[in-house]
């Protein structure tokens, strides 16, 4: 069954955390499959105080939290939802679910999350609510007995490289949030680059200056961060696209403790754009070629010029289809895809 016949004038109830513009996207998408979608923020505020205290200690705003919550269930308690759709469950109380299903009985309810379970413990809480489950972690997917999928990359990365004309100007680009090592491997590298006459640009993004200030001080690796160029404004479609017009390899530094592939994997696949990434499952993957994909370590970067200078190969259409936004809903809403990423997942 097609994704347009699953979700043609369907009502979904959508929960997700505000993620660089993510949730509009997929908001987006599933409407012009056809579905109704109420959209909202998993977190009951979006400024920076609220989502720093919820990243570091969520049980000092429980109240605030509850009460948001209980307002969501005044608000939807009158209408039919086809399907409750949470990606990530960072903050989605037990209480509203149980609510929710009691209300809503006959209403599919799908989970996904794109952070590991270490990060993120509530997720594991809710499990039980939903009728299918998934996570974009493999380990994750086979310790909690999910379903795998991997992320995906939004439309118009597909586009980049046929209308990518002008020079390009960074031979390097990292773009991600500031966390863990990444600015130690990301200015490493970038020091490689000007030493080889290749130029690196990168951006890391801060979720708010209360939990840069708190990591400063309870995390040593950001004792090296240079806080003049941090910044705390998400960026926006339109700065993706121009910033993937002009550059020619994306640099991917995963979390350590992540071994899923990042949103950003996905993105330059989309944007047929070479990757170097520190995340060495990827070889798992059947989409992995060396050409288009150089694996580092991250205490000791091996770089060539080579693998900036050679072009880009073509992947499998078929898994270049599936890696798209309506690919990844499409196996979340419909049905589930045969295994075609990976060899450990049955």
């Amino acid at each position: 069954m097609m994704i347009e016949e699953v979700l043609g004038n369907k009502n979904v109830l959508f929960f997700s955390v505000q993620t660089f513009n993510l949730e509009k996207e997929i908001i987006k998408k599933l409407e012009e499959l056809g579905a109704n979608v109420d959209y909202y923020d998993e977190r009951p505020s979006n400024n920076n105080f609220v989502k720093g205290i919820i990243r570091l200690k969520r049980s000092l705003l429980q109240v605030l939290i509850n009460k948001y919550y209980s307002k969501i269930l005044r608000n939807t308690i009158n209408k039919k939802y086809d399907f409750l759709f949470v990606n990530k469950g960072e903050v989605i109380p037990e209480f509203f679910l149980k609510e929710f299903q009691k209300i809503h009985p006959n209403c599919k309810c799908i989970f996904y999350t794109w952070d590991s379970f270490l990060n993120n413990k509530n997720a594991v809480n809710i499990l039980k609510y939903f009728h299918k489950k998934f996570s974009f972690d493999s380990d994750d997917a086979i310790k909690y007995g999910l379903e795998f999928r991997p992320l995906f990359y939004l439309d118009f990365y597909k586009s980049v490289d046929s209308i990518s004309n002008s020079e390009i100007s960074n031979d390097l680009l990292f773009l991600g949030t500031a966390h863990s090592d990444r600015y130690e491997i990301s200015n490493k590298i970038a020091i490689w680059c000007n030493n080889n006459n290749l130029k690196a640009f990168c951006y890391y993004y801060m979720q708010g200056r209360i939990v840069y200030f708190y990591k400063k001080i309870f995390d040593k690796t950001f004792k090296k961060f240079n806080y003049k160029k941090l910044s705390f404004k998400s960026l926006i479609a339109s700065d993706l696209l121009r910033f993937y017009q002009e550059s020619k390899v994306i640099l991917d530094i995963n979390h350590p403790g992540q071994k899923g592939l990042t949103m950003r994997t996905f993105e330059a696949i989309g944007a047929r754009r070479k990757i170097i990434t520190t995340n060495s499952e990827v070889q798992k993957y059947a989409f992995y070629n060396p050409n288009n994909i150089l694996i580092i370590e991250r205490e000791n970067s091996k770089l060539t010029k080579e693998f900036f200078e050679s072009a880009y190969t073509n992947i499998d259409i078929d898994l270049y289809k599936r890696m798209s936004l309506k690919g990844w809903l499409s196996c979340l809403f419909v049905s589930s895809e045969p295994n075609v990423w990976i060899k450990e997942i049955n």
